[in-house]
């Protein structure tokens, strides 16, 4: 893996279309941003999805104050196309080929993270938009484009069986909930909770469900219940009623807390038994309270994961192609974008939103 160089270097470039944020209050409009002429390393990709994350709409509202937005804004890490053009000295990839790029596009491959593949933990790692562009200057900008040249090294091989609507948000929904249950072990077998059923809950579901778990959902809705199961859920467990939730104390091994909303975690440590984990992929506004007898009696522990490395992305990727497992997904034009955030907003989409980024040809 080639080391990010900072230098000022004058990279050739070309123009690419996309659809951008002007500042947190305006819509996404359609823009021309300049792509790098792909050097040796590099590949050049044509976007045929890409996926909408909920972490796209913070960011257009520059929601997160510990990542501030620099505008324009073009998000999109959720990202499958078609290879258009290799740099001379990419092995891996040819024109025509289709790859993915998830939600970062370089780091320095020399610290301890990169070293063990961990490039997500990277002190310099690049987000795929948002993050300093050492090559062009500014900023990067994502997927909501029609092309995007990356390092060979973090694109992706997507399975052919796969559609390649619903595998976009495998690279983020996908590696953001498979990373966990494979650190934390065997999943074969074992007890596993998965709370909320929204972009990332209903993947773990299919993975876990996959990786042979007992699999038991966690919802505030009633409603979800049959989709649950439908996914691949072993049972349905309305979060609200405590009766239901009591009849688990001690007895998961892993739970996956997927909420983004406020909520009481320690309701939920209380069912792991001894040893048990709970990891936080949902990031609520607000922090946590969490009661130290909740962890201390049972030896339980609670973690967070960031998405996931290279070479763990692309070993969930041939999973879901082996499992044939993709995100369920609503296909929308790019000039629907902005409907989609409200919507997502409101949670109201089964359970990602995939852009057919050849709308953007009309454009």
């Amino acid at each position: 893996m080639t080391t990010t160089q900072f230098s000022s270097e004058t990279h050739s470039q070309y123009k690419a279309k996309g659809y951008a944020a002007a500042n947190a209050k305006s819509p996404l409009a359609p823009i021309t941003i300049p792509r790098r002429d792909p050097g040796e390393h590099d590949v050049q990709i044509e976007i045929l999805f890409c996926g909408i994350c909920h972490s796209d709409l913070h960011t257009v509202r520059s929601e997160w104050s510990a990542m501030p937005t620099v505008y324009p804004c073009v998000p999109g890490h959720e990202i499958v196309g078609r290879v258009t053009k290799i740099g001379s000295a990419v092995a891996k990839f040819r024109p025509g080929d289709i790859a993915a790029v998830g939600c970062m596009v370089d780091s320095d491959g020399n610290c301890p993270e990169c070293q063990a593949g961990l490039e997500q933990y990277c002190p310099h790692m690049t987000l795929t938009y948002n993050s300093p562009d050492v090559h062009l200057g500014g900023i990067t900008y994502g997927g909501y484009s029609d092309s995007i040249v990356v390092k060979e090294h973090f694109v992706l091989r997507v399975p052919s069986n796969l559609n390649l609507a619903g595998a976009a948000p495998l690279l983020c929904a996908g590696i953001t909930t498979y990373s966990p249950m494979r650190h934390w072990g065997d999943n074969e077998g074992k007890k596993v909770g998965v709370v909320g059923l929204g972009g990332l809950g209903h993947m773990a579901v299919k993975i876990a469900h996959a990786l042979g778990a007992h699999v038991v959902v966690f919802t505030t809705s009633p409603n979800k219940k049959e989709d649950a199961l439908r996914l691949g859920a072993d049972e349905v467990v309305i979060s609200r009623n405590t009766d239901e939730t009591s009849k688990h104390v001690n007895s998961f091994d892993f739970i996956l807390d997927a909420v983004s909303a406020e909520h009481d975690i320690n309701a939920y440590l209380q069912l792991l038994h001894r040893d048990g984990n709970m990891t936080l992929v949902g990031a609520p506004d607000k922090p946590h309270a969490v009661a130290a007898f909740s962890l201390i009696f049972k030896r339980r522990s609670l973690s967070g994961s960031n998405i996931g490395g290279i070479e763990e992305t692309q070993e969930m990727l041939d999973f879901c192609g082996k499992n044939n497992i993709t995100a369920d997904v609503e296909v929308i034009p790019i000039q629907k974008v902005n409907e989609a955030y409200e919507r997502m907003s409101r949670a109201d989409v089964k359970y990602r939103f995939s852009i057919d980024m050849a709308s953007l040809k009309s454009q």
